[in-house]
């Protein structure tokens, strides 16, 4: 029998996929075409409450909400604090735990107050230096949006805010790894996660479309960012955190990584759109893994139903190049929604070079650094 999964995080969107900017690469202002009810997608107070009620109810001693998009800033700061004020209603001695997924183009003084006060973790979408970022992040089609994002980053900063860099890896960005980094670890943004972006082209969907990353430009971007890491951690620097390799080192001291592409299965969370419709995760808001809706159904029984225990159970079905790599334990093949659909590929994962190259690359340093931690946790013991 499987282990039942305990609610601990769930994924919101309250504004679903409207947003205030027009991003050549976003894949979710389309998901408007699933919501056709209203042309204008806001979260109802009392969708907000039986969501905030539920987790609150059914979750664990800590709980996690996230708050994306869209952009989940139209909602605008009164929503928010209803938000919390349900948390903490309805809670139960709980830890909680709010991050706030964001383009920055709202962002001001009084939301960098509002996050500070009740110690929201923002991430920041930010793709690197002017070139880079406006590349493909527009407020227009005419018109870059790099300058707000970099003044809300000073802004939050400035503030106390946690702040973590959300970093789109394109065509065009996997050619300025180095610069990327620095400037994101000199503007002090020291929490980094890298995204890299493959999407199918909307004119041919035989092919990706042309903004996405190739795998072995990817892996080059990757070992680039590594030696950048390592060399600030070796020579105690301002030390900055990069998602990845935080969550691949969970892995080498043999702990659960906290990032779901690296698990075996995936599954531990769902999504909450606007109107309370549930879906198993944010890359597959569609019909097909649409699980339910909060007004009527209960957020525990949908992330413990049959349909979202089959949608974990995808990312374990894997290629055959997969079952004697030997970086396996390390990757598990990626995230399902990075899996080519043409049978020919037998559902090899788009990055799987990438990953090759990146263990190749790292592994020797990691295993040291996992070694040197070990050693440390037993002397602690002593």
């Amino acid at each position: 029998m499987s282990v039942r999964r305990p609610l601990q995080a769930v994924l919101v969107k309250p504004a679903g996929p409207d947003c205030n900017m027009a991003c050549s690469y976003c894949f979710y202002l389309k998901k408007a075409e699933l919501f056709t009810d209203h042309q204008r997608h806001r979260m109802r107070e009392d969708v907000l409450e039986e969501l905030i009620k539920q987790v609150m109810h059914d979750g664990t001693r800590q709980v996690t909400f996230g708050w994306q998009g869209g952009e989940p800033t139209l909602m605008g700061i009164p929503f928010f604090q209803k938000a919390v004020e349900f948390q903490q209603q309805y809670g139960r001695g709980q830890i909680v735990g709010n991050g706030l997924q964001t383009n920055g183009m709202l962002i001001g003084r009084k939301w960098a107050a509002f996050l500070d006060k009740y110690k929201f973790l923002v991430g920041l979408s930010l793709d690197g230096p002017k070139h880079v970022h406006d590349h493909y992040r527009h407020q227009t089609p005419t018109k870059g949006s790099w300058q707000n994002v970099a003044d809300a980053a000073k802004l939050l900063l400035d503030r106390g805010v946690a702040t973590n860099a959300l970093t789109v890896v394109t065509d065009y960005s996997v050619q300025h790894a180095e610069e990327i980094y620095t400037y994101l670890r000199d503007l002090g943004l020291t929490y980094m996660q890298f995204i890299p972006c493959v999407e199918l082209d909307p004119n041919d969907p035989s092919k990706t479309a042309p903004w996405s990353v190739g795998a072995e430009e990817y892996g080059e971007f990757l070992k680039t960012v590594f030696d950048l890491w390592y060399h600030d951690f070796q020579h105690s620097r301002k030390n900055t955190t990069v998602r990845f390799f935080d969550s691949v080192f969970h892995s080498y001291v043999g702990a659960e990584p906290p990032d779901c592409n690296l698990q075996p299965e995936c599954g531990s969370y769902t999504v909450v759109e606007y109107n309370g419709d549930v879906f198993s995760c944010d890359f597959f808001v569609d019909p097909e893994w649409k699980l339910g809706n909060i007004m009527q159904d209960r957020l525990i029984e949908m992330l413990n139903s049959p349909r979202q225990r089959e949608f974990g159970r995808m990312k374990a079905d894997l290629p055959p190049e997969c079952t004697d790599c030997k970086w396996l334990k390390y990757c598990y093949g990626g995230c399902t929604k990075d899996r080519r659909h043409d049978p020919a590929d037998h559902g090899s994962n788009h990055f799987c070079t990438s990953m090759k190259m990146f263990f190749e690359h790292a592994d020797e340093r990691l295993t040291e650094l996992a070694n040197r931690w070990k050693l440390q946790q037993r002397m602690a013991m002593r």
